[in-house]
């Protein structure tokens, strides 16, 4: 409250004056201001010039050179870790770098590899444990997905998403979060999805609070091998019911619903609205699979982990360019070449995903919502609440809706808002900050026609995606519920 404010309330309460209302909250516009000031700042030329150093060491397979200097994967590595490292000098040392390691062998990797993701952390000031990551991966490989000797330009597939997260730091080092952002450049994506099981399992091992990882492969063109062009959509690939702990979720799912609402579908709608919004001629395509058809990605060892994930994909791919040696035949250029890259296009693919990562690191995480209504004319949503938390928004749509359709805002000052056991302090563990529990009611809203979710509010506007009412919809890792005691 301002100083003018602060005389006016006590003079008003001198007088014996009705105090004024408190203003309104700010409104989803005013939460954009900084996620669009940051999407603006991503640059056309840099990306370009990023993903042409990564074709420049050759290839980057993951059984390729560790040490030569200037070719192979080793090399690349090295060169995005002193990217960072000058974003961070830039920023006072706001980033810190690691590079997780683990060891495989797979039928891509028969003798075995090790795996070094480069991993840039941008601690938040409020609430660290709370974290976003994008990632991308920086190996490359032509038609043999075992030769690790052949050039293998890796310009889409996926010097793009590469070029992505690396610009995506550039931008949003110069900032401060409330939660933490991570960026991601994984290795052995083609040989069999490694790179993106160790950042999973780095982020297990830390305890991070997953809010959503934004996956970007194959980001930077806009043609498809079939002569179509489209420049206008990104396909954001989620998954339906979640993989971790499904057979445990099933029986309760087939009862309570939840086959369309994993925390990732959640991040699907979020970022359709998030890019209706932002207006830079870019819209959400949902594809409501897990990945392309018999394919797949790095975001899925994080979900299998439990940590909400999505993929970000072109809108039409060109299957002449990818995984493909270097050669003409019948007229046709075959390879992953950056002369085939459509740029303007990969900055608004890049635009989307800075916005994302500073809208989600400025909002509080969703809740956790508990709905009830069975038999009844009224239906009951109640959550803890969660802390940063300034407002919460009720959202409901019928069974078969894309889009959360129906809304309520609910304050401390909301009629509709019933609070119980206030004022308690939480045991050690709990995701609450007290032990509060947020309940409200709709009267004439029958739960059997609908599927309902909540979201969280900042102060300033910034919200989380909705966590949908639904057994396995919060945004952590499932826990089964405890065994009923006898």
């Amino acid at each position: 409250m301002t100083k003018t404010a602060a005389h006016l309330a006590a003079f008003l309460l001198a007088t014996g004056a009705a105090a004024p209302p408190p203003p309104p909250p700010p409104g989803p516009e005013a939460a954009l201001r900084v996620p669009r000031a940051a999407a603006g700042e991503v640059s056309e030329a840099r990306l370009h010039a990023t993903v042409a150093k990564l074709v420049s060491f050759g290839t980057r397979h993951t059984l390729s050179s560790m040490t030569e200097p200037t070719r192979g994967i080793g090399a690349a590595e090295r060169w995005v870790a002193e990217e960072f490292g000058r974003y961070s000098a830039a920023c006072g040392g706001c980033l810190t770098i690691v590079t997780p390691e683990e060891e495989f062998k797979g039928p891509r990797a028969p003798n075995g590899v090790r795996i070094r993701d480069v991993v840039a952390i941008q601690r938040g000031t409020g609430d660290p444990n709370r974290v976003v990551i994008i990632t991308g991966h920086i190996d490359s490989r032509v038609s043999d997905v075992m030769n690790a000797t052949a050039d293998a330009p890796g310009a889409n597939d996926d010097g793009s998403g590469t070029a992505a997260v690396i610009e995506a730091a550039r931008v949003l080092s110069k900032r401060k979060f409330a939660g933490t952002i991570v960026y991601g450049v994984l290795m052995g994506e083609e040989q069999g999805l490694y790179g993106g099981k160790t950042l999973a399992d780095y982020a297990k091992g830390q305890g991070w609070q997953v809010v959503a990882n934004l996956n970007n492969d194959i980001v930077g063109n806009s043609l498809g091998s079939d002569g179509i062009r489209d420049d206008t959509h990104v396909r954001i690939f989620s998954e339906g019911p979640r993989w971790q702990g499904h057979e445990d979720l099933s029986a309760r799912q087939r009862s309570l619903g939840g086959e369309n609402d994993a925390p990732g579908r959640n991040i699907s709608r979020w970022l359709d609205i998030l890019a209706d919004r932002l207006a830079i001629g870019l819209d959400v395509r949902q594809v409501w699979r897990n990945d392309r058809f018999g394919r797949g990605g790095d975001h899925s060892e994080f979900l299998n982990l439990g940590f909400p994930a999505v993929r970000f994909t072109v809108g039409i791919e060109n299957y002449d360019q990818q995984h493909q040696d270097l050669r003409t035949e019948k007229g046709v250029q075959y390879g992953d070449t950056i002369d085939k890259m459509d740029f303007p296009y990969l900055r608004k693919v890049t635009q989307l995903n800075v916005a994302a990562l500073a809208a989600l690191a400025a909002a509080p995480p969703p809740p956790e919502p508990k709905v009830e209504g069975a038999v009844s004319t009224d239906t009951t949503i109640s959550w803890i609440p969660v802390s940063g938390a300034a407002s919460y928004v009720v959202r409901w749509r019928r069974t078969d809706a894309n889009q959360w359709e129906n809304s309520l805002r609910i304050e401390e000052r909301s009629p509709e808002l019933t609070v119980i056991n206030d004022g308690a302090p939480l045991q050690s563990g709990s995701r609450g900050f007290g032990e509060t529990l947020y309940s409200v009611r709709l009267p004439h809203v029958r739960v059997d026609d609908w599927v309902f979710g909540v979201s969280s509010v900042a102060a300033d506007g910034a919200e989380s995606p909705v966590a949908s009412a639904v057994p396995g919809g919060a945004f952590r890792p499932y826990t089964p519920p405890p065994a009923p005691r006898r």
